[in-house]
This record gives C-alpha cells, sequence and structure tokens, in this order.
C-alpha cells in the first residue's frame, strides 16, 4: 500500500507581501508629512517672535553679547524692547539704554532704584543681575530706548551673525521657511488623495 504525504501548498495571499511592503512605506510617508507640518508651525511660531510682534508692537530687538545678565539672559539672548513711557518704567524693570546718549551702543539693565535731580528730572540707577555693583552712572530719560518686552534664548547668536541687514533678511527667510511648509502641506494633500483613489476597491 503506498502511502502519499500531503503536498503542503503556500495559502498565503500573493498580496500579503505586497501589503507589508506598503505599511513600513505608508508609515514613512506619513512621518515625512507630519515633519513638514511640524516644521511650518516651528517657522511660523518663529516668525511670529522674531519679526512679526516686533513690527506689530513698534518694539526692537537686541542681542546680548556680555554676561551682565546672566543666567536669565545669557549671552546670544534675543531680547524684544518695546518702547514705554519714562513714568511707567519701576524698580525691577529692564530697560535698555544707550551707554552715552546720542550714540548706538547699548546695554540692557535692570532698575534697583529711581531717583530725582536738583533739576526734577527722573534717573534712574541700574544694576546687571550678575554685576554686584550697581552702574556708575544714572541713566537719564533721553537715553532709554524701551522696557524689555521679551527674551528669547540663543536666538540671538543667528541675528547678530546677519548683522544691521537682518531686518530685511529675517522677513526673506521666514517667508521662505512659511512657503517651504506649504509646498509640503500641498504636496502631502495631493500625494494623500492619489493613494486614497488606489486603494478603492475595483467594481
Amino acid at each position: 500500500m503506498s502511502i502519499f504525504s500531503p503536498v503542503s501548498r503556500d495559502v498565503s495571499s500573493p498580496d500579503s507581501d505586497t501589503a507589508s511592503t506598503i505599511r513600513p512605506r505608508g508609515f514613512l510617508h506619513s512621518l515625512g508629512t507630519w515633519s513638514a507640518y511640524v516644521a511650518l508651525l516651528l517657522a511660523a511660531i518663529s516668525a511670529l517672535i522674531v519679526i512679526v510682534i516686533p513690527m506689530a508692537t513698534g518694539s526692537h530687538t537686541y542681542t546680548v553679547l556680555t554676561s551682565s545678565m546672566a543666567p536669565k539672559y545669557a549671552p546670544g539672548t534675543l531680547m524684544v524692547v518695546k518702547p514705554t513711557a519714562v513714568d511707567s518704567l519701576r524698580v525691577g524693570d529692564v530697560i535698555t539704554y544707550q551707554i552715552e546718549s546720542g550714540k548706538p551702543a547699548v546695554i540692557s539693565h535692570r532698575i534697583t532704584a529711581v531717583e530725582a535731580t536738583q533739576t526734577g528730572e527722573q534717573v534712574f540707577i541700574t544694576k546687571g543681575d550678575n554685576n554686584s555693583l550697581e552702574d556708575a552712572e544714572a541713566v537719564h530719560e533721553v537715553q532709554i530706548k524701551g522696557k524689555l518686552f521679551y527674551a528669547v534664548p540663543y536666538v540671538g547668536f543667528a541675528a547678530h551673525a546677519v548683522g544691521e541687514q537682518r531686518g530685511k533678511i529675517l522677513p526673506v527667510v521666514a517667508v521662505g521657511f512659511i512657503a517651504l511648509g506649504a509646498l509640503s502641506m500641498a504636496k502631502g494633500a495631493i500625494e494623500k488623495n492619489r493613494s486614497k483613489k488606489t486603494d478603492r476597491p475595483s467594481k
């Protein structure tokens, strides 16, 4: 009597290997799309913080170059300084002022006292958070550029490297990032629609 062993057959669907291949690709595609979304979001936030808000509020941006205000405002910090009425300044406020009246060099220190001269002019005593002594000279109204609105760590390095042209270059860079992100989103949407059409069962 002959005994025949059953012949084993591969009962797996021919589409199973294809499906397993498509899944990783689909995952990578989704990851790329979400990366584009994140890049766009970061670019928009950066543009908002560094460019849009300062322009909208009439503020000026300065880069911290020394450690006199460390550790809170370490070198490389971008300070956004908003013009403020002198009468509203109080002890504890951080102000940016000209080191010498009429000259471009400025410094940002904290107000430690408000005094008046013999002529009745209001002046401010300042000190760097990291300095042991108050500044030697009182700050006069004419020297003050404004009060610290907000600060962004590290961003100042890039802004300072751009130099005097940053006011022209930064908006262009920001628009470029936003445009790149928008194109990435549009591309992702188109590819997603194509994928849906491909996955539809044929009738």
